[in-house]
């Protein structure tokens, strides 16, 4: 892994590096995605089923693309009863987690004769979407669902990509059940999104659609924002370990290559003040390539977008994590949490030794689905929040308007909005 001196300009150079990373650049997948899209608002159904043919080798009907009790029973009955059980301590944490972030509406009145508040309303439908293809992510299914179902969401519609037999994996269809899921559709790729955002003759329309998956999915997302609601546009995974001297090389290059093994584009960096730390770092990846499964993804990632980089100062390295604004931070330091108090920017902040990414990934509970490519500087993890609208509520008496009703006419004469004015006005015209 390369070892880079910290300085502005290598700072800049990274950052330039990443962000090739971002769906934004890959201009030339979007036309063959607006092409879906279109298909799927014109032919509904019949496109659908025309791209799942195509794309996942299935043949899918009204009759069978609905998961069925059945499928789910069968599923039930495939997974390893370990695994099982393991999902259902994940979903306690993670339904704990997200309880704590509910919020309720408000109302605030005075004498005089005004209310004002705010009325908090969940979502009616969501759409979840769930990647298949090379892996199989019951984790993901726990992320999206359960934060939905906490903010009271009526409908939760889930798509993911059948696999040649056309089957959905079991432990994808078990975790779903677990976490409350209320429909799922064999449908995958840029012509699921279309459907959830557009509805067709089996599928339903949603209000929002969340979930991760590959670029023609995000930048799916990125094309029907607008008629619906989303999460965001995610790209490739990020880790970003910041370390000293007392941080232990082993568990740092073990954390690094868990983000890594993703895929190709993942981005895999360690920001430390120590030089000692940084060698025996690269040298543990270097050990560790040779045992792990996936070892030629990792290093294809490692080599493209995989750095260590020396800052001088902890100072320094602070302002580069800054800057980065990464998917998932590591903070692996003698005063981690003095450390914390100065981050602003990531999607997920990991405090200390035995608090590893993959702990989050799948039990402790925070939402696994963060925001990527430096837009953890304005956005936040899946929340509750995600999944409930605001409505301002104003009660005003003619006691209470009576007073101000002058000012609210010079503020709208002010900008020349006369009907504005008139409407305040009349309220208080002679009889």
């Amino acid at each position: 892994m390369q070892i880079v001196r910290l300085t502005n300009e290598t700072k800049k150079n990274i950052l330039e590096q990443l962000l090739k990373r971002s769906p934004s650049s890959y201009q030339g997948f979007e036309e063959r995605v607006n092409e879906i899209i279109r298909n799927v608002m014109e032919k509904g159904d019949e496109a659908v089923f025309a791209y799942t043919k195509q794309f996942d080798g299935v043949s899918v009907t009204p009759q069978n693309i609905r998961i069925t009790d059945a499928e789910i029973e069968e599923a039930y009955g495939q997974v390893d009863k370990n695994l099982l059980e393991v999902i259902r301590r994940s979903l306690v944490n993670i339904r704990s987690y997200h309880e704590k972030q509910k919020r309720y509406s408000w109302f605030d009145s005075t004498e005089n004769g005004t209310m004002l508040g705010q009325k908090i309303t969940p979502l009616a439908t969501v759409g979840v979407y769930v990647p298949g293809g090379k892996a199989v992510y019951p984790s993901s299914v726990l992320m999206n669902v359960v934060p939905a179902k906490v903010a009271g969401v009526d409908r939760v519609v889930m798509t993911t990509p059948p696999g040649r037999d056309g089957k959905i994996p079991a432990s994808t269809l078990v975790a779903a059940h677990e976490a409350g899921v209320d429909e799922i559709y064999k449908v995958g790729g840029a012509q699921a999104i279309a459907a959830l955002a557009f509805g067709t003759e089996s599928i339903p329309k949603a209000d929002k659609v969340t979930g991760p998956g590959n670029i023609y999915v995000a930048l799916a997302k990125k094309a029907v924002y607008g008629h619906v609601s989303i999460d965001s546009v995610a790209g490739p995974s990020e880790i970003l370990v910041l370390a000293d001297e007392t941080a232990n090389p082993r568990y740092v290059a073990a954390d690094l290559l868990s983000q890594a093994e993703h895929d190709e584009m993942a981005s895999a960096i360690l920001v430390t003040t120590s030089e000692e730390l940084a060698k025996a770092v690269s040298a543990e990846i270097d050990g560790f390539l040779k045992t792990l499964s996936r070892a030629e993804i990792i290093q294809k990632s490692l080599d493209q977008y995989g750095f260590i980089l020396l800052a001088d100062s902890m100072a320094d390295g602070i302002d580069a994590v800054n800057a980065i604004a990464s998917e998932h931070l590591e903070i692996v330091t003698k005063d981690a949490f003095q450390v914390m108090t100065k981050i602003r920017n990531a999607g997920a902040i990991f405090i200390g030794e035995y608090s590893s990414e993959p702990l989050g990934d799948y039990f402790a509970g925070p939402n696994h689905i963060l925001p990527t490519n430096g837009t953890a500087k304005f956005f936040s993890p899946l929340s509750v929040d995600d999944f409930v609208k605001k409505s301002s509520i104003v009660y005003y008496s003619r006691e209470a308007l009576e007073p101000i009703h002058e000012d609210i006419i010079a503020f709208a004469e002010a900008e020349q909005l006369t009907a504005h004015a008139n409407s305040i006005r009349v309220r208080f015209e002679e009889k």
